[in-house]
């Protein structure tokens, strides 16, 4: 392994384990420390590293992201879960049960922070309902790609397809638990749990229990971060309007709005509340716009 003139290299983060960070570089993986003051670094991160000992190095430096995406943690501000992500692909199913205001909450911060969204409805198995159906036809008009699996048939229903959605990106699941996130990237990864040994092994830390997240590289191109912490990622970061821009249907309405700062609630002239009464748009994506709003920390 050979430095550069400075004696710094380039890595790509792919776990974080208990005592320290799986820094990924030339095929070898390597275990970090990170330069104390450093701002957290997230699985997904291309950061600049120096050998400290044979076979330890120290992250000196995180590299620009083009995209984060943060999750509220203790104390005062949100910490980052994964960087550099193309698309966020939202699972959810029928059982345990539809959740579309979680959906339009990650939909919502996903517009805000330069990430594309998709979604994935697991479990096709089970018998759908034309309730849910419609809700779906309201998302796949709005270009919200929309792919049909299940995880646990024989012959993984709709797997394909989904996979090659995954290609050549960079991509993490989200959801809430139960939804079958985990079954789904075990169906993706079929090593999964050898590819995890491995950095195990090659970082001499024995088995990990990822407290975070950890990026695979698929067989068939691109990268899958499975982190089981991102049930949520909050709205803690969005400010009232941009969750009204995060609904992608209002976003040629609000300059049409009578005032400014009109919150597109009882507000005179408010054309989003307007389109939404018309049927123009989705009502029952309106009204989960109006919950999350009274979520928000700002919200009055």
């Amino acid at each position: 392994m050979t430095a550069g003139m400075t004696g710094l290299l380039e890595g790509l983060v792919i776990a974080h384990l208990g005592q320290g960070i799986a820094v990924e570089h030339d095929d070898k993986i390597i275990l970090c420390q990170t330069r104390r003051k450093l701002d957290t670094v997230a699985v997904g991160d291309k950061v600049l590293w120096s050998l400290s000992a044979p076979d330890q190095g120290r992250i000196e430096e995180i590299l620009p992201r083009r995209s984060v995406l943060m999750r509220p943690s203790r104390g005062d501000k949100p910490r980052p879960v994964a960087a550099n992500i193309d698309t966020v692909f939202v699972v959810f199913a029928i059982e345990p049960n539809c959740d579309f205001l979680l959906i339009d909450q990650y939909l919502a911060v996903c517009e805000n922070i330069n990430i594309a969204a998709a979604l994935i409805l697991n479990k096709t198995d089970l018998p759908q309902s034309d309730a849910i159906e419609k809700e779906l036809l309201d998302y796949q008009a709005l270009g919200y790609a929309l792919y049909r699996v299940s995880a646990t048939t024989a012959g993984h229903n709709g797997l394909e397809a989904l996979k090659q959605a995954l290609k050549n990106q960079i991509s993490i699941f989200a959801g809430q638990s139960g939804v079958g996130k985990s079954s789904l990237t075990n169906a993706i990864i079929p090593n999964k749990d050898l590819k995890t040994n491995t950095v195990s092994a090659t970082t001499k830390h024995g088995r990990h229990t990822t407290t975070a997240a950890t990026l695979y590289h698929m067989a068939q191109g691109g990268d899958l971060i499975d982190s089981p912490g991102v049930a949520i990622f909050g709205l803690a970061e969005l400010s009232e309007p941009q969750l009204a821009y995060g609904y992608r249907e209002f976003q040629p309405l609000l300059d049409n709005c009578r005032f400014n700062n009109c919150r597109h609630l009882h507000d005179k002239g408010c054309a989003v509340r307007s389109a939404a009464e018309q049927g123009d748009i989705s009502i029952t994506r309106y009204q989960r716009f109006l919950k999350l709003r009274e979520k928000m920390p700002t919200a009055h």
